[in-house]
């Protein structure tokens, strides 16, 4: 190192200074790059107002933005065994779990909680992907299942957000026996002819999207969302055939069938409620001819 750089520079750097600038005052897109302020990428519900990508939210933003007034209630999870396998790989286990609870300020990867949306009584299921990227092991299968009988219980409607990049694997088979207890859950809210609803995230892969993820009366996702079970590089090394533009992202199952609607984050509690409505009104139709209705209304 030159003495230009050992003297000079500090120098001039300490008679110049260095703007004091929150490092939390911009936000840069992740998709087109732009800079926004943080204030209003914020206020506008972290969606870029240039290209219009839905960035991650927090599980309880997320929930005051469905629920009436933004008041609503967090239950307490059951306790599920913690780290059955003593897995460990570059760290411990548990000491991903302590990290993923420092970050996030939640004990797993979901929040379950009750309240009301458009005056009905509703239970929403919200994953973080914060917390080891979503993934579902043996706690989000018991949120799961605690979510589908509080729903029962209430008679209200169980609506589900998942963002997970699928099946915890340092609980190993363990999570995977997570999707078949969930779409038991799940099937239990349809014998209690009760709406259930999913909303699908950036992203939904793997075991989550194998079991309750696809399993809705009325699947919705928001814009650019991608959702499948393996990835698209394991798919086309696979089936060695180039996949096509915009392959697993909610456009393209849109368009061929997989899901019912892409919302744009912007008017996802009004149209929520509506179907929530809808689907929770006590009509001789029953609940299927009510969403049928809703598909060919929202067309």
């Amino acid at each position: 190192m030159s003495w230009l750089e050992r003297v000079v520079r500090p120098k001039i750097r300490a008679i110049v200074g260095k703007p004091d600038v929150p490092d939390h005052l911009w936000h840069k897109c992740t998709s087109c790059g732009e800079m926004i302020f943080h204030r209003d990428y914020k206020n506008n519900l972290a969606v870029c107002p240039h290209c219009n990508h839905h960035g991650r939210v927090e599980a309880s933003e997320r929930l005051e933005t469905l629920f009436d007034e933004r008041v609503f209630t967090k239950i307490e999870l059951p306790k599920a065994i913690t780290d059955p396998l003593k897995f460990r790989d570059q760290k411990k286990y548990t000491d991903r779990l302590k990290e993923a609870r420092s970050k996030t300020e939640e004990n797993e990867a979901i929040v379950v909680a009750h309240g009301k949306m458009s005056g009905q009584n509703a239970v929403i299921a919200v994953f973080n992907f914060q917390f080891m990227g979503g993934s579902m092991g043996i706690a989000v299968g018991e949120a799961i299942v605690a979510a589908a009988e509080l729903a029962v219980l209430q008679q209200a409607a169980l609506i589900v957000i998942p963002a997970s990049g699928g099946a915890r694997m340092q609980e190993g088979i363990l999570s995977l026996m997570q999707m078949a207890r969930s779409t038991v859950a799940v099937q239990r809210v349809r014998d209690a002819k009760l709406p259930y609803i999913v909303l699908l995230t950036d992203p939904t892969m793997g075991g989550v999207t194998a079991s309750f993820a696809m399993l809705g009366d009325i699947t919705l996702a928001e814009p650019g969302t991608l959702i499948g079970f393996a990835g698209a590089r394991v798919i086309q090394e696979t089936i060695r055939e180039k996949l096509p533009e915009g392959f697993q992202r909610a456009e393209y199952l849109l368009e061929h069938g997989m899901i019912d609607a892409v919302v744009d984050r912007k008017n996802l509690k009004k149209y929520m409620g509506n179907l929530v409505t809808l689907l929770s009104s006590k009509n001789k139709l029953g609940k299927k001819t009510a969403a049928w209705q809703y598909k060919l209304a929202a067309q």
